[in-house]
């Protein structure tokens, strides 16, 4: 019986009163790493079950993060901008925990050239238009599948400096990053976010665990919806300084919005649940 009981604690930890654990790893150079495990632990508030975390600091590559992930080595949890090919690899856990704001984009240009953006009405006349992007990015994928002239940059910093040389008209950010981004480069004095316009496409931010650990993926999205129900998760996300920051910058509310397909989108993400999608327009 003692042996039984001792191989049962070993195979349910859990049944023992002993903690699972999740490990993650919060890249300092990750601006969402923070908000991202100030998520997780609200979901584990919400449930009635031992979880600990353990947390590393590593300056992990993406294929580094993806391989450990995958093995349940070192992490069992990342946080990614989700698509297709993501999907299929990991097991999401399908609540954006930025609401989608990461497809809300607003444009850096350079300043000189606002007047150009200001008499833009129709999507046609924003596609005459030229963006600079990253070679491999999931953005650059999505605006080219809706017809948007793009020019391909591979490095991120270079991408700054073209678009204050006018190689292109303008550099489409997510709300969270443009102001962080001109701040950090006062040697870019003639940069600016854009004033009137804005792109939309669903682009959800979700938690990802590998395929075979489904009680963890159970566990945090029963906590998210429950903290969805309560209020909490709103309240966290309007909070967060970051996002409020944002908000107010961007002036979401009063921007022209042009809304564009995107073709790299899960066919199981939850378009029908609104509370988990922004609308700019219901801001304060």
């Amino acid at each position: 019986m003692i042996k039984l009981l001792i191989l049962t604690c070993l195979l349910t930890a859990s049944f023992c009163g002993a903690e699972n654990v999740i490990k993650l790893n919060s890249d300092p150079t990750d601006p969402t790493a923070p908000y991202a495990i100030k998520m997780i632990n609200l979901a584990l508030s919400h449930i009635d079950k031992p979880y600990k975390i353990q947390t590393s600091y590593e300056k992990y590559t993406q294929s580094k993060t993806n391989e450990e992930l995958k093995n349940d080595g070192s992490i069992n949890v990342i946080w990614e901008a989700s698509d297709k090919t993501m999907e299929e690899e990991f097991r999401p856990i399908r609540i954006g925990l930025y609401k989608g704001l990461l497809g809300y984009r607003i444009l850096i240009i350079n300043k000189k050239n606002q007047p150009k953006f200001d008499n833009i009405r129709t999507l046609d006349e924003l596609k005459q238009l030229t963006f600079g992007q990253g070679r491999f990015w999931a953005d650059t994928r999505i605006l080219e599948a809706n017809q948007f002239k793009v020019v391909k940059v591979t490095k991120y910093t270079n991408i700054f400096f073209m678009v204050d040389g006018d190689r292109f008209d303008a550099f489409p950010r997510g709300v969270l990053e443009p102001f962080s981004e001109l701040e950090k480069r006062p040697q870019l004095p003639d940069l600016a976010v854009e004033k009137n316009l804005m792109i939309v496409y669903r682009m959800p931010f979700y938690l990802f665990v590998s395929k075979n650990n489904v009680q963890l993926a159970k566990d945090l999205e029963a906590g998210l919806n429950s903290a969805i129900k309560d209020g909490s998760f709103d309240k966290t996300f309007y909070e967060d300084p970051l996002i409020q920051d944002a908000i107010k910058k961007a002036d979401m509310k009063n921007r022209r919005i042009f809304n564009i397909d995107n073709p790299v989108l899960s066919a199981e993400t939850p378009l029908d649940r609104t509370e988990l999608w922004l609308d700019p327009k219901t801001l304060p």
